[in-house]
């Protein structure tokens, strides 16, 4: 079996916020946008660069996520970066507020975190 990663999906709490959060503020390109009456949904596919997708779901209803970040379930978020402080200064100017850079003790690798409207966890790991 050759499994490679497609996307990670997420359950947003208001849609148009999220949509600008994630395309403008993070710079994520539409893939596709549909709406699904039946179900009362929208459904927004995002391109990444390595060919990788985010899609993110409105439903009516949603309950809250129980606790951050250790509830069961998708813990947090992760971005591939090649420079951690350029990307820390393009969220600061776009008043986006991160954590304090931590180092990974395996693999000796920064990051950091932030959070999307809905306090998703959100990280940048940086990889030279």
């Amino acid at each position: 079996m050759d499994l490679r990663f497609h996307h990670v999906a997420i359950i947003v709490s208001d849609y148009a916020r999220s949509k600008q959060f994630y395309t403008q503020t993070l710079g994520l390109p539409v893939i596709l946008e549909s709406y699904r009456a039946e179900r009362q949904s929208w459904k927004l596919d995002l391109g990444l660069a390595d060919g990788g997708q985010l899609e993110v779901f409105s439903f009516p209803d949603t309950p809250d996520r129980p606790t951050r970040p250790e509830a069961c379930g998708l813990r947090h978020l992760a971005f591939r970066v090649a420079d951690l402080d350029v990307s820390m200064r393009e969220l600061a100017a776009k008043g986006v507020k991160t954590e304090p850079v931590r180092i990974d003790e395996n693999t000796g690798c920064r990051f950091t975190f932030f959070a999307d409207p809905d306090g998703l966890p959100v990280e940048l790991y940086e990889i030279k």
